[in-house]
């Protein structure tokens, strides 16, 4: 019980969905245009680069932030968790969130920026160089699909040689299946290939 408050803090914190949030902002229902998801790759579509790079800052922000509360949660308040499990837990639970947002009538994007973010507050050198391999494979491929699929094949050895184990790789191969369940509308479109890309 006492690691279900952090956890239900997570996950709203994951249904703030940013993707939604910008264009709202712009006056854009996102759901309304182009993919009609509220991800990085649709609003980079369908209203540019600042605006897409605000909902990927954004997305990355909450899963950090959710993998924060993880910690502070184990360190301050006595915890069966362990501050390492508890972190990768909290990140599982902002990625369900983002997936499925409260907020959004469970509408949501597809967890590969929230998942990343989470990556570099865990084990910064593994996540900044996820990050960096995510950027230059969309923009090798200019499909985003291929490298949140390839960041997700990572994540879990990633996190393993970071130092992580036990319950925690556990969560994190969650958050790794999580995200690529949510891409298999994606991988058929690839394996058909007709997937869109980045610009188009």
């Amino acid at each position: 019980m006492d690691v279900l408050i952090p956890l239900a803090i997570a996950y709203f914190v994951g249904s703030i969905d940013f993707g939604v949030i910008v264009p709202r902002m712009l006056g854009v229902d996102i759901y309304s245009v182009g993919s009609g998801n509220p991800g990085t790759s649709n609003v980079l579509r369908s209203l540019g680069k600042g605006p897409a790079a605000l909902v990927l800052l954004g997305d990355g922000a909450k899963g950090a932030a959710a993998a924060a509360i993880g910690t502070v949660w184990a360190s301050s308040i006595s915890s069966s968790m362990s501050a390492e499990t508890l972190a990768v837990a909290c990140a599982f639970a902002a990625v369900l969130g983002h997936i499925a947002p409260i907020w959004y009538r469970f509408r949501g994007g597809k967890g590969v920026a929230t998942a990343i973010g989470a990556a570099i507050y865990l084990a910064p050198v593994f996540g900044l160089v996820l990050a960096i391999l995510w950027l230059i494979v969309t923009l090798v491929f200019k499909v985003a699909s291929i490298a949140s699929l390839g960041a997700m094949v990572l994540y879990l050895p990633g996190l393993a040689l970071s130092g992580y184990r036990g319950w925690a790789l556990v969560w994190a191969a969650g958050i790794a299946l999580l995200v690529i369940v949510r891409h298999i509308p994606n991988i058929r479109r690839l394996a058909a290939g007709s997937e869109r890309t980045v610009t188009g």
